[in-house]
């Protein structure tokens, strides 16, 4: 029996529930990044990264491919980037209206739409 919709839904959520996992997809949004990269941008030890990696690649969310020693890792679509934006959107409007705008939202993380 095939999985409901909403359930297939909720389960990507959940696959999306991870600092980590929200990092490095935010960090992709601008192409494709060597682990190297990834890991100088991102504050965790490699094997927590390297975790993190393997789930979203096991999703299809991100891909893999080594460039000699260098895995470079990318989206797989610009469908991730809209849902990063747009998650990044809705907080903007939802914690200003709360007026707990974190100071990442309202400065230089703000990501043109």
């Amino acid at each position: 029996m095939p999985v409901p919709l909403y359930q297939a839904k909720a389960e990507f959520f959940r696959l999306l529930g991870h600092p980590v996992r929200i990092r490095v997809l935010e960090l992709l949004q601008d192409g494709p990044m060597p682990v190297r990269d990834l890991l100088a941008r991102i504050e965790v030890e490699p094997a927590a990264l390297s975790q993190q990696l393997a789930v979203l690649r096991r999703s299809g969310i991100v891909t893999a491919t080594r460039e000699g020693p260098t895995v470079v890792y990318a989206l797989t679509g610009g469908d991730v980037a809209q849902l990063m934006r747009a998650a990044r959107r809705i907080l903007t409007d939802v914690l200003a209206v709360q007026d707990r705008l974190p100071d990442g939202l309202r400065e230089s993380e703000v990501v043109p739409g």
